[in-house]
């Protein structure tokens, strides 16, 4: 499939956003939430992805004929499947910091000098050297809106680029809600730290239920997990607010104690670059002294620079609705499809809109992964039989997927094959 040339980055995420999540009236309760969560997501929100890439290349089963499109975030997993060597991939984004941060990453793979700057840069990302690693070998193979994006001033009055001098990755809205995690656990008298030298999972467990989980049991943590707007930070609009809890606010203090147990307890702390982003606020950098042993997403591992350099070449970012791009493709233009949770935010319209123009354009074998706030996958009962009938949902791959993902978040992941014929 041919790359188009990058477009400009129109300044309309807001309205964008908005667009995409906005369902009820302006002066209803649930329209203001929706509102207020649209103006929440105009800047960064994701600085690292927060999906599992492991899970997502084995369920897509990624080929050297696969054309991938996928929702851009943070951008991490469109560089993690460059490593399965894909035919092309495109991301899509309707958050402008989105797609200026992913076109960084590509610039950055393809033109810092080697794995150790990249590492510095993207891993470490509080070294002073990075700004002047932009500078020279990065700077001069933007486009100019994403220059101009990097180079402009927060409000703050820092320039953006100068984020990779500090933690990069306490930036944006999950950053900063990360961060008043850390905080409120402070007040309680709990490192959220503490759990990161744990060496077994028996330990990992032993922290948690007996440091983490009695947080859940005060007045007014239970208080705050009532509050939609309280959970912004963690991309959850209200809509997905009230899948997660089933109507019942009550209820969204156990869901999100249930999922901190997971990223906590199930997966091997020295292993889980997500719950280093969670207790730590950055990346492991080293295990047992071993640099190259530090859990670290797929295109940041030292063994894989090489095929990502040459993999940017076959990426392309795109500030566009996914399915709007979609309808502008011929059909049998793709085979794999990548999510996310965006269908949470969707009503059954905008869902059929998206699975006709996912089928129009799969070809024969086409597999489609996402993930959902709730447990069971959301299609059944809200499109077309006829259409979604076309397409087979592998329920033990599903199943496995959901146990293995270490972000932990969500509720499910699914995976829907094209049915022959």
């Amino acid at each position: 499939m041919a790359l188009s040339p990058l477009p400009a980055l129109p300044h309309s995420t807001g309205q964008a956003v908005g667009n995409a999540v906005v369902q009820h009236k302006q002066l209803t309760p649930k329209g203001m939430l929706e509102r207020a969560f649209a103006f929440a997501f105009r800047g960064l929100v994701y600085a690292q992805i927060w999906e599992d890439p492991l899970v997502d290349m084995d369920a897509l089963e990624i080929g050297p004929d696969s054309d991938i499109i996928t929702i851009a975030s943070g951008g991490c997993n469109m560089l993690s499947y460059l490593t399965a060597k894909p035919h092309s991939i495109t991301a899509v984004d309707l958050n402008t910091a989105h797609v200026a941060l992913g076109r960084l990453k590509l610039a950055a793979a393809r033109h810092l000098p080697d794995h150790a700057a990249f590492h510095r840069f993207f891993a470490q990302a509080g070294q002073k050297d990075n700004v002047a690693a932009y500078r020279t070998h990065v700077a001069p193979h933007l486009d100019d809106v994403t220059r101009r994006y990097w180079e402009a001033r927060d409000l703050s009055g820092r320039r953006r680029i100068t984020a990779f001098t500090r933690n990069f990755y306490t930036s944006g809205l999950l950053g900063q809600f990360i961060g008043g995690a850390h905080l409120i656990a402070k007040l309680y008298r709990i490192n959220p730290r503490e759990i990161l030298g744990a060496s077994s999972l028996e330990e990992q467990r032993e922290i948690f239920e007996t440091r983490m989980a009695p947080i859940f049991d005060k007045k007014f943590i239970r208080w705050l997990t009532q509050q939609p707007a309280s959970l912004f930070g963690l991309g959850i609009p209200p809509a997905q607010y009230d899948a997660l809890c089933d109507g019942d606010a009550q209820s969204m203090n156990a869901v999100l104690r249930q999922r901190l147990e997971k990223l906590a307890c199930d997966f091997d702390i020295r292993q889980n670059y997500f719950a280093w982003q969670a207790f730590g606020r950055g990346y492991a950098q080293h295990d047992n002294g071993d640099a190259s042993r530090a859990s670290l997403p797929p295109y940041l591992e030292a063994v894989h620079h090489e095929t990502v350099r040459e993999g940017v070449a076959r990426a392309q970012i795109l500030h566009c609705n996914f399915t709007e791009h979609l309808r502008s493709l011929p059909e049998g233009a793709l085979d794999r499809y990548v999510l996310l949770d965006a269908q949470d935010w969707m009503t059954d319209a905008q869902l059929t809109d998206l699975w006709t123009q996912i089928t129009r354009t799969a070809r024969p074998g086409a597999r489609v992964v996402f993930r959902t706030a709730a447990r069971p996958t959301l299609l059944p009962g809200r499109l077309p039989d006829t259409l979604l009938d076309q397409w087979y949902y592998d329920v033990a791959r599903s199943d496995e997927g959901t146990r293995l993902d270490r972000s932990a978040i969500y509720g499910g992941f699914h995976l829907y094959v094209l049915k022959a014929g």
